[in-house]
């Protein structure tokens, strides 16, 4: 599709990094220098980055580029939020490999997927300087018991917490913990 996207003059950029942090959507990055358009489908067109450029390297061009894509952008704003709060991806047991670096001397959280939304203070009391496992032992259907033991065989796992509902399906949870620990590789 033809449409209006910014332009980005290496000639005249001095990577400076003001148009990258001007970019709401994260379309623009430092690279060996040097500011790119890294994500076409980013640019949203209204060129946040135009006024912070002080070598006015960045212009607006119509051409051939792919649509706006504001749900990719929307889902990377949320990444990009995680990363900064120290939170690695993916979180679920079910996704995360278990020899995934993030768990190499770590101090693992394992929570039960609703305690993120019932407790305010869960970032500042659990959260911080711990890796994050979630599931629910209900709803998934899978006795992750096999896959626990070998994260922690696997990596210098510190400490384990747990953190879950008190309600007879959050103890499936426990469960799991409990049978990795003693099944351990």
């Amino acid at each position: 599709m033809i449409r209006k996207i910014i332009n980005i003059d290496e000639g005249k950029c001095n990577g400076c990094g003001l148009c990258a942090r001007a970019c709401h959507e994260g379309a623009i990055e430092i690279v060996d220098g040097k500011a790119k358009l890294t994500r076409e489908n980013f640019c949203d067109g209204f060129g946040d980055c135009l006024p912070e450029c002080p070598t006015g390297a960045i212009s607006f061009i119509e051409r051939e580029a792919p649509e706006y894509d504001k749900i990719a952008v929307e889902r990377a704003k949320v990444s990009r939020q995680m990363l900064s709060l120290g939170i690695q991806w993916p979180i679920q047991i079910k996704l995360v490999p278990v020899n995934a670096e993030f768990f190499r001397d770590s101090n693992l959280l394992i929570a039960a997927d609703c305690t993120g939304f019932i407790y305010a203070n869960i970032h500042d009391e659990f959260i911080k300087n711990h890796v994050i496992l979630i599931a629910c032992p209900k709803l998934d259907g899978v006795n992750y018991a096999e896959k626990l033991s070998q994260i922690f065989a696997l990596n210098n796992i510190k400490s384990i917490t747990l953190l879950r509902m008190e309600v007879p399906c959050c103890g499936g949870l426990e469960r799991m913990i409990n049978e990795a620990l003693t099944t351990r590789l």
